[in-house]
């Protein structure tokens, strides 16, 4: 396993992550800065808030999931799926670098996933 190879990929990755962020936040404090002129304008802007609070949160979480991965590679544990305890694929780590899990585990825990969701969804409708 390169380490060294996906430690700059992950470093790289998080440090773009934190720029959009910090980017994000410079132009939400414009918006507040600005005088907005009509209803319009405090729409958009409300609007505009929302949408980029839900891609920071999921930035955050990419984040913490980079910080994690950068952790496993310092143990020498990166590339071992957290299910199975396999080997993730190369190509895989190489398209998601902080990827815990093998394809088929992955896939496993999607299908979980949206089992759970359907069942939620069917409980809360019979509520």
């Amino acid at each position: 396993m390169d380490y060294e190879f996906f430690h700059a990929l992950l470093t790289q990755r998080r440090q773009t992550l934190v720029d959009s962020m910090m980017e994000k936040k410079e132009l939400m404090e414009q918006w507040y800065n600005s005088r907005l002129s009509d209803d319009s304008d405090v729409v958009a802007a409300a609007l505009y808030e929302t949408k980029v609070a839900n891609i920071v949160e999921l930035q955050k979480a990419e984040i913490d999931d980079i910080d994690y991965a950068l952790t496993k590679i310092k143990n020498k544990t990166y590339g071992i799926c957290e299910m199975c305890n396999d080997e993730i694929d190369i190509e895989r780590l190489k398209f998601k670098p902080h990827a815990k899990y093998c394809i088929d585990c992955r896939e496993h825990v999607e299908k979980t996933q949206i089992l759970e969701q359907k069942l939620k969804t069917s409980k809360n409708n019979k509520e």
